[in-house]
């Protein structure tokens, strides 16, 4: 097996970008109008993976915990931040909720991960650490902004029902169950349907890097499992807790459906 690794030049990057082109055809054929976002979209990608290029080259260069953490904690807000600008419908606290529902989970996971699995050396050592965390986030985010968005829209359609159930003596739990359910459920399907053709129809990002980069292609699989497995628990429960935290704001103490709360977005 050849163990080389190949470094890309800028000439490289360019010719790869020059690929960008086809979905700018495809918008002007077709009348789209994204050439705009096409582009924009592009330049913060290269902006984005650039910049973080270069801070973790200087978090891996000191790799001490403060830095390590912080790095970690703003993944985290930024993620979460993001998680709760989704939808059409919002609610006070929604950015809060999310913020909580995302750490909790997220790092929790990632701790089991990264000391009762892998079991890295220092603790905070950044080479496992923010790119284990980093893949958790953001499938985390996705569930947590699905699941949010799930949630708000069946309260909203479902108004009269729940009203009914709630005069008709239900708790607030009875009522909401249904929409909350169904949140969960689209929280965790993005999730379950990448594990059912992770290896099949696509290889991970993660185990397409460690074979790249010359690991054992077994060994690399091993890494992609935990990491499939930790994902689809963060995802779970952090959809679950944005679900609890979103039905805890919406609905009182009283058993009353606070609808007011709910609010179109601008």
């Amino acid at each position: 097996m050849n163990n080389a690794y190949v470094n890309l030049s800028y000439l490289d990057l360019a010719i790869a970008a020059l690929l960008v082109m086809v979905n700018g055809a495809v918008s002007i054929a077709l009348s789209l109008d994204l050439e705009r976002k096409l582009l924009w979209a592009s330049v913060r990608t290269v902006v984005q993976l650039v910049a973080i290029g270069y801070v973790l080259e200087w978090v891996f260069r000191f790799s001490t915990w403060p830095i390590v953490l912080g790095l970690a904690a703003l993944m985290t807000v930024i993620a979460g931040l993001a998680a709760g600008d989704r939808g059409s419908r919002t609610y006070r606290g929604r950015r809060a909720d999310s913020i909580a529902s995302i750490w909790i989970s997220a790092w929790l996971v990632a701790a089991v991960g990264l000391f009762a699995v892998i079991r890295i050396r220092p603790w905070y050592e950044p080479q496992y650490m923010i790119p284990i965390l980093g893949m958790i986030l953001g499938n985390t985010l996705t569930g947590v902004s699905l699941g949010l968005e799930r949630m708000t829209e069946e309260l909203a359609a479902r108004r009269d029902a729940i009203d009914t159930l709630l005069a008709l003596g239900a708790t607030r739990w009875e009522a909401a169950r249904l929409a909350a359910r169904q949140a969960v459920r689209a929280g965790m399907i993005p999730t379950l349907n990448q594990m059912s053709v992770v290896g099949i129809v696509s290889l991970p990002g993660m185990m397409t890097g460690q074979v790249l980069a010359g690991q054992s292609p077994l060994q690399a699989v091993r890494y992609q499992i935990v990491v499939m497995f930790l994902i689809a628990a963060s995802s779970a429960l952090g959809t679950v807790l944005a679900v609890v935290l979103a039905y805890r704001r919406l609905f009182s103490a009283d058993h009353r459906f606070v609808f007011a709360r709910l609010l179109e977005r601008r």
